[in-house]
């Protein structure tokens, strides 16, 4: 696939994070080229022609590495979530190596880094990940177990499932803190008993927190026969009956599951049911 490069010059490489446990997002890249057809990033890209090419384009932020460096020395130090809104380790990053730059720049100035890819390309800064892995954690995207048509469909040029369980066991087997995030959970494609049961050995082999995510239906879903016909799925599944089955059985193999980015008073409650 031929992807349209461009370049910006930026003035903020840091931003506050809403999500819970960062307290900045550092997003090196504008879109992602992994294209993935549920992706939420695209509603806060701001620019329209990324948006509109959802991967296709990329935006590269070419003065990236200049800016952070001015703010990792004024910047009060924190928890930096690195590609919150696009994904640090797409093919470009092969290229610009601004991700990699990025990890050295913080933890050398009293940072810490928390990264969410879905690409193996992140084996390439191993070295670099082992020689910080006490400032670091890594959260592979693992939607599937398998490579099915559907996931190349919906995540047409990520790295492939298999790709993505290597590059876990990996970093975890180099002591390196990982994480699953299991999501989005599509009803009829990725929540069968079968696929929950090897996400969760997954996670207790690598000794990984795991994360669930729901498909959040957006309103530019509708606009896809494919995402809108599991966004009416999604709709009418009973996720409370799919929760409780999953943490029971991360209960019984004494995984720790927590609900997508959000502590909620829900996460309260089934942190209770875990521990009973």
């Amino acid at each position: 696939m031929k992807i349209q490069i461009a370049e910006v010059d930026i003035n903020n490489a840091l931003s506050r994070s809403g999500l819970p446990d960062l307290d900045y997002a550092l997003n090196p890249y504008i879109g992602c080229a992994h294209g993935c057809l549920y992706c939420y990033a695209k509603m806060y890209t701001r620019f329209r022609n990324v948006v509109d090419n959802w991967g296709h384009i990329v935006v590269v932020k070419r003065n990236l590495i200049d800016v952070l460096s001015r703010e990792v020395k004024r910047f009060r130090k924190g928890i930096v979530g690195l590609g919150t809104i696009t994904d640090g380790y797409q093919p470009i990053e092969a290229i610009y190596k601004l991700s990699r730059k990025s990890i050295e720049i913080l933890v050398e100035n009293g940072f810490k880094v928390s990264i969410q890819t879905k690409s193996s390309l992140i084996l390439r800064d191993l070295e670099i990940l082992k020689r910080y892995r006490d400032f670091i954690d890594i959260g592979i995207t693992i939607t599937s177990t398998n490579n099915t048509s559907l996931i190349k469909l919906l995540e047409p040029f990520s790295s492939p499932p298999t790709a993505r369980i290597k590059a876990l066991k990996r970093l975890s087997n180099e002591g390196i803190k990982t994480w699953i995030f299991y999501g989005p959970v599509i009803p009829g494609y990725n929540d069968s008993i079968d696929e929950i049961l090897k996400i969760i050995s997954l996670a207790k082999e690598t000794k990984s927190m795991l994360y669930i995510d729901k498909l959040r239906v957006k309103r530019f879903m509708w606009n896809n026969k494919h995402l809108r016909q599991i966004a009416q799925m999604s709709i009418k599944y009973n996720w409370e009956k799919f929760y409780e089955n999953i943490l029971e059985l991360c209960r019984d193999e004494g995984i720790i599951c927590r609900l997508g980015f959000e502590y909620s008073e829900e996460d309260k409650k089934l942190d209770k049911y875990i521990k009973k």
